[in-house]
């Protein structure tokens, strides 16, 4: 079987994607592959093959961004409770490197590098997206909980 980084859209379809939160009605949602900037996340598209916005029929392309809206609220009201330098959440779908549809969901905060706060954030350097120290783990799996239970209660749904 094939990593499940080779195809996250399949991967996700078909249970193996260990990133994901959520299922939603036309997005996953996932936690980011990094988090140097604690809970980067993503809307990833539920339809395999589509890599660009456009490619959607104009009522699933509002249902994409509609699931990228609560992914980034969910986002937004996690960070903002766990940390006190929470700034803003930034959104983004841009497609340039990975040939799939998705929305980047950025926490920015006070803290990051003066030089960097204000600006997007793939001005840093690529080691932090190589370095282990940002990869994801089991570390991250209280904030994991939290933005998969956020997201359940914007969704209104309740938890046993």
């Amino acid at each position: 079987m094939t990593d499940w980084r080779t195809d996250r859209v399949r991967a996700a379809l078909d249970g193996r994607n260990p990133t994901v939160l959520a299922e939603l009605d036309a997005a996953f949602a996932v936690v980011g592959d990094v988090q140097w900037l604690p809970g980067y996340s993503l809307a990833l598209t539920k339809v395999p093959g589509v890599d660009r916005l456009s490619d959607l029929p104009r009522a699933d392309r509002v249902a994409f961004l509609a699931d990228t809206d609560l992914v980034a609220t969910a986002v937004e009201n996690v960070c903002a409770r766990r940390d006190a330098g929470y700034r803003r959440v930034n959104v983004e779908i841009l497609g340039n490197a990975d040939a799939f549809l998705h929305a980047h969901v950025w926490p920015r905060y006070d803290w990051e590098p003066e030089a960097l706060v204000r600006k997007p954030v793939w001005l840093y350097t690529p080691d932090h997206w190589r370095d282990p120290a940002h990869a994801l783990g089991p570390q991250h799996d209280p904030l994991r909980a939290e933005l998969a239970a956020e997201i359940g209660a914007l969704r209104g749904e309740t938890r046993a």
